[in-house]
């Protein structure tokens, strides 16, 4: 018994020594690994160090070169707006001074027809005597014995009369005639191709006449002329029975005609 005894004890002990060997090198090599990592936290490697320095100067750099370019096509843009403003200010100018020469230049034209002098009267006949009429379709009356034409506005080739400026023109004009039942005096004066105003004379026996005035606006080029009837017939000697005359009353500007 005490030989067993002994034996169990021998081992015994022989485990808790083997027991303790691998408990102090296990113990050992993870307090080296700990001393291990704990050294690269403090030390870190110099590589990756200088690594992180050199992308980060190189992402500034490139930063700095970005804003630099941006900066500077900034100012290139800025500096021909610029420009640009300066030319736009100098058309402007322009524009005004043109606008204020135009302007001076419509008063004085505005002016100088308001001086403008504008008359004329004119009997149907130059010379001799003799009846106009019938015809088939209205004709436009030619007075060819011109006594004033002050503007030169009325024409006696064509009988028509032509507006040259905006205003109130005075018309008036005659028609004369042998008394004849079958062909009355009729004639009226014309603007624009439409009938204004008649005169007519009409009785069986002795001559007869009729006379009428109208105050016409016209606007530039409008024209006034008048025109026998169809079926018509009139008389005209050297006496001058038959005329046509007018003449400006006053020019008119856009806004009076508006207000009439």
């Amino acid at each position: 018994m005490k030989g067993w005894l002994c034996i169990l004890l021998l081992s015994e002990a022989f485990l808790f020594v083997v027991q303790q060997q691998v408990n102090g090198g296990r113990g050992e090599n993870e307090i080296s690994q700990h001393l291990s990592n704990d050294d690269r936290r403090l030390n870190p490697p110099q590589t990756d160090t200088l690594t992180d320095e050199v992308s980060t100067h190189s992402q500034q750099d490139l930063s700095f070169s970005d804003i630099h370019a941006a900066l500077r096509e900034l100012t290139a843009t800025v500096t021909e707006q610029k420009a640009n403003i300066r030319a736009l200010e100098t058309r402007l100018r322009d524009a005004e001074k043109t606008a204020e020469q135009q302007t001076v230049i419509l008063e004085e034209l505005n002016k100088k027809n308001d001086d403008r002098e504008i008359a004329f009267s004119a009997a149907l006949m130059e010379s001799g005597s003799g009846e106009i009429g019938p015809f088939t379709t209205d004709i436009t009356l030619t007075y060819r014995n011109v006594f004033t034409n002050i503007g030169n506005a009325y024409n006696p080739f064509t009988g028509i009369f032509t507006a040259p400026l905006k205003g109130a023109y005075m018309f008036n004009f005659s028609v004369y005639g042998h008394g004849n039942p079958s062909n009355p005096s009729t004639v009226s004066i014309v603007k624009n191709g439409q009938r204004v105003v008649v005169a007519h004379g009409h009785q069986d026996r002795y001559a007869v006449n009729s006379s009428k005035g109208i105050v016409l606006i016209l606007e530039v080029g409008d024209v006034v002329y008048v025109r026998l009837w169809s079926g018509r017939q009139i008389y005209d000697n050297e006496h001058n029975h038959i005329t046509f005359s007018g003449y400006l009353l006053f020019p008119l500007r856009e806004q009076e005609v508006c207000r009439m």
